[in-house]
């Protein structure tokens, strides 16, 4: 991309839109185009088509999504399903139809079998049964990625897409019930803390590993590869570490300073006992993540006490 290049972020108010804009700024390019829900409705594909013809994007960062947590998830099967495939065909085929350079589409390493080989590279893709709790999302995060790799198959364009692992960071949502595990317990012990209560109890019975991504660095890999990737497989997005949902509370616990007894409720789900990813095709790239998690919960942390607003997403 050139400075000057016209760059479309769709989902810029999101936590990863928001990151990928904040990322351009920082590396100079001039021309990024941004619309609100209000101004586009990426649901209607009428609205869409004019926009890009329109516009004319040269290359478009595609992180708008309807996104959620186990419960969100669960409740709103349907919804999920839906939106982010109405959603995501609408952008990817008028940009296709609009003679746009290069589009990167913005998945989630939900996509993998619940029970694949740890850790999971780019090539198990549908290899295995889905986890039923995000299903829905799944699926349509796999039918974006495939129109791309099937345009670029058809047609020699240069769509390509990266699969984030479990993110975290600015303009996190916070929602007690439909925001993902890392923000959901900086809330808990948060109030917990500031409501002085004597315990907390949160979901499972802690024991699922989890790999968590600043969502800053998930950008900074967001514009490397729109620079420097060109293929038909998505490349993984993550830091080759992994943590239990336990040690994860009781770190950020630490961090937010509560001090209270953490208890556990197994009559809850746990979702996908574990989502590692294999991240050795962005690193033989040339690409490496830099916020350790601590740090990163530090930082998410002071956005969630500087915004309070977005608590009630």
């Amino acid at each position: 991309m050139d400075k000057n290049s016209r760059i479309y972020v769709a989902g810029h108010r999101g936590m990863v839109g928001s990151a990928i804009v904040r990322e351009l700024v920082r590396q100079g390019y001039t021309n990024i185009v941004t619309m609100t829900h209000s101004e586009l409705d990426l649901c209607r594909q009428t609205e869409v088509e004019d926009f890009f013809a329109g516009e004319k994007p040269e290359y478009v960062f595609l992180a708008a999504a309807k996104v959620g947590g186990i419960a969100a998830n669960s409740e709103a099967l349907a919804d999920f399903m839906y939106d982010n495939m109405i959603l995501e065909m609408n952008v990817i085929n008028s940009a296709w139809k609009n003679g746009c350079k290069k589009l990167e589409f913005l998945g989630s390493s939900c996509i993998y079998p619940r029970l694949a080989p740890q850790p999971m590279s780019e090539s198990c893709l549908l290899t295995g049964e889905l986890e039923k709790t995000n299903e829905a999302y799944a699926l349509a995060k796999i039918s974006g990625l495939k129109y791309c790799e099937f345009l670029n198959r058809q047609y020699g364009t240069d769509y390509i897409s990266v699969m984030p692992t479990n993110l975290y960071g600015p303009n996190d949502n916070y929602h007690p019930t439909h925001s993902h595990v890392l923000p959901a317990l900086i809330r808990r012990f948060h109030e917990a803390k500031v409501r002085n209560l004597p315990s907390v109890t949160c979901w499972g019975d802690g024991s699922p590993l989890r790999e968590f991504l600043y969502v800053d660095d998930l950008a900074d890999l967001c514009v490397f590869l729109m620079n420097n990737y060109s293929g038909n497989e998505t490349v993984n997005a993550g830091t080759g570490k992994e943590i239990t949902i336990k040690a994860l509370a009781e770190l950020i616990a630490s961090v937010v300073g509560y001090n209270g007894a953490i208890h556990w409720d197994t009559s809850k789900p746990n979702g996908t006992p574990r989502k590692l990813l294999d991240v050795s095709k962005s690193t033989a790239l040339g690409w490496q993540y830099k916020t350790e998690l601590r740090e990163g919960i530090r930082l998410a942390y002071e956005d969630f006490l500087h915004n309070p607003m977005r608590a009630e997403r």
